[in-house]
């Protein structure tokens, strides 16, 4: 596995009452999770620490935009992305991409307003 530490991006960024999150992985204690289900919660678990540092929770996501690497696994992403996301739940794009960072098979961006209720 690749070490992620020392890229230049920051995680997250506040501007103006946004959140705007990079690209999350499925990644805990350094490691990729194996199992697709508990990459895909790890990934959202991700997602929402970075809010979290930030005042924000799931609740606050306007936008999202999910990459698989695999579009077939889309049936299995959505299910575990509708029971993550609360109602009324974000916008969204899905798509498959050709490779994801050290071998990862989803990774979600996101937008999030501090405002959204």
């Amino acid at each position: 596995m690749s070490n992620l530490n020392g890229l230049p991006y920051t995680p997250a960024v506040a501007v103006d009452g946004w959140v705007i999150v990079s690209g999350q992985l499925g990644v805990r204690d350094g490691v990729l999770v194996e199992d697709f289900a508990g990459e895909v919660r790890q990934v959202i678990a991700n997602l929402r620490d970075r809010l979290v540092e930030h005042g924000m929770d799931l609740g606050h996501v306007v936008k999202t935009t999910c990459f698989l690497a695999d579009i077939d696994q889309f049936g299995e992403f959505n299910e575990i992305y509708a029971e993550s996301f609360p109602e009324p739940r974000p916008a969204r794009s899905t798509v498959e991409v050709a490779r994801l960072p050290i071998g990862a098979n989803v990774e979600i961006e996101a937008l999030a307003h501090r405002d959204r209720t």
